[in-house]
Parts: C-alpha cells; structure tokens; sequence
C-alpha cells in the first residue's frame, strides 16, 4: 500500500444468529479507526454456512448496525455469493498438491485422541483452540483408494497438506498493533504447524474460514484486519494461506474481548444477550458505547 492509498478496515460477522455487545465492540472499533485514518469502512457477510445462516439474521445484523451510527462504504460482500473465487484458490493449492480428501469426522478424531491417551498416558496434540489435531491418515492413502472412497459419496473435507506447504514458504511474520492472549506485539513470526491439516474445504462447500478470508480480504482490498483477540492465532495459517497463494499481508490488531461476568467469551451459541434485546429493553447507542468501555479503548488506540 503507498502512502496515497486509503487504509481499508473491515467488519465480517457471519448471520447465524443475533449479533451481541462483543460484535457492536468490533465493529465500533473498525469503524471508529477507518474514520480516524481517512479510511474506508467494508462490510462482509460470513454466509458459507448454508444451514445456520439465513436471510432474517442478515437483516437483523444490518439493522443493529445502522442503529449503533455504522456506515459502510460499498454494498456489503456475501460470501455466498462468490464461491467460484474460494473454489478457484482451492483448485490453484491442490495443482501444488497441498490438499488432500480426509475422511475421518470431527467425532472420529475425538475418539482416536481418546483412545491415544488411554494407550499412551498422554494427551495426543491439540490446536490453539482446544481440538485435537487431524492424525493425517487419509494424507497417505493412494490416489485410486481416495477416487474410490469419493465415487462411493463418502463425506470428506480438503485438508491442507501441513508440512509440505511449509516447505513451500519462508520464516512467516506479520505486523500486530494489539495484542496476543500473552503479550505479544509488533512483529510477531507466525506458527501454523499448531494448527497441522486445517479443513480448507468441503464436498459441498468449496471453502472454509481460513481459506475465505485470506481470499476476502485480498479481493477486497483490505490493509487492516481489526478483530478480536481469540483469532490471533489463526493470523498463522492465515499468512501461510497468503504466501501460498500469492496474497498480500493486511496489518492486523487484535482486540480485547468483550467478557460474560463468568469470565467467557460472549458466544451466540451460548444465546448471550443479544443487541436486539438490549435495544427492546430501551437502550441507546451511547448505552452500548458506554457499556463497552469504546471510549477509553479508542484513547489509548489513537
């Protein structure tokens, strides 16, 4: 980015569900920094889960926004609606040999960690978020054995081939202007061999998070990545992605979350309160902007 360009910030919830005070936070934040730069505000719609995601939570995302004073600068970009771009970067890593069908559901894995601790004593390795990492199996299997398996409409994700996408990149490194969960700040060297064989895609769906956004975000043109701190380290398969595919780097910031008063993360699965329920019971924007401390966040950001 020259220095005549304008910074470019981004909001990207996904409308599977009503947006809570950690998502206004968010947004607020990105807002208030693309205004504060002479930069401009985008706003993208997380919509690859077909299931979850649906057109009356979308309405009801966009109607929070414009009550918390947001405004974006182009017509929001629904991911659904550009599955031949994730599809095409998925096509361009499997050409390099990078991915692979892997078979093994998210409960199968849970059971060989299971059963590797009862034999070993010891815990079989885990990802930044918890979940026990994929053994690989499928990694080795034969090219006519995984024909088979997909002929026959076995279920099966594209993994991405760790190891050997290592290989193809340097020492990776990215600029943070927040914080990690520890501390960590300024140029941080990133670390996706944490996360081993992440699922890039589906059979069904060409994409998954950590494909579409490093995708998003080039297309959009995006220079700062402004989120909440619980992704700080998926920043490490993001810029392994972005070097695979020739993708540019956006400085991020990874912000404080916004905590339940039991200490976690607020969570639409846990059915937080909700904005829209803060709104019905009478609450005003400033209400919210108070509520999340933006103010004094935004003192010490500027």
């Amino acid at each position: 980015m020259t220095s005549t360009d304008r910074p470019v910030f981004r909001f990207a919830p996904s409308p599977n569900g009503e947006l809570h005070l950690g998502h206004a936070y968010s947004a607020l934040i990105n807002h208030a920094m693309a205004r504060a730069n002479n930069g401009r505000f985008l706003l993208r719609l997380e919509d690859i889960d077909r299931e979850r995601c649906t057109k009356a939570f979308e309405r009801q995302v966009l109607d929070d926004l414009v009550f918390l004073g947001i405004e974006w600068d182009e017509e929001p970009r629904r991911q659904s609606d550009h599955f031949a771009d994730y599809a095409a970067a998925l096509e361009s890593l499997a050409a390099e040999e990078l991915v692979y069908p892997a078979f093994m559901t998210r409960g199968e894995i849970r059971s060989f960690a299971e059963r590797y601790r009862e034999e070993n004593g010891h815990d079989w390795p885990r990802d930044p978020d918890g979940a026990p990492l994929y053994p690989g199996f499928d990694r080795k299997v034969s090219t006519a054995a995984r024909e088979r398996k997909m002929a026959a409409g076995e279920r099966f994700a594209w993994r991405l081939d760790m190891e050997k996408a290592i290989e193809f990149v340097p020492a990776l490194h990215w600029q943070e202007s927040g914080e990690g969960p520890s501390g960590e700040t300024g140029d941080i060297r990133a670390n996706p061999m944490q996360w081993g064989d992440v699922v890039l895609g589906r059979m069904d769906i060409p994409t998954s998070y950590h494909l579409s956004v490093v995708v998003d975000d080039a297309l959009q043109g995006v220079s700062d990545v402004v989120r909440g701190r619980d992704l700080f380290f998926s920043t490490s398969v993001h810029r392994l992605l972005q070097s695979l595919l020739g993708l540019p780097s956006p400085r991020y910031h990874h912000h404080d979350l916004i905590l339940g008063s039991d200490g976690r993360k607020l969570s639409k699965s846990a059915q937080d309160t909700s904005l829209r329920a803060l709104r019905e019971a009478g609450m005003k924007r400033e209400d919210i902007v108070r509520m999340v401390g933006l103010r004094e966040v935004l003192s010490e950001v500027f």
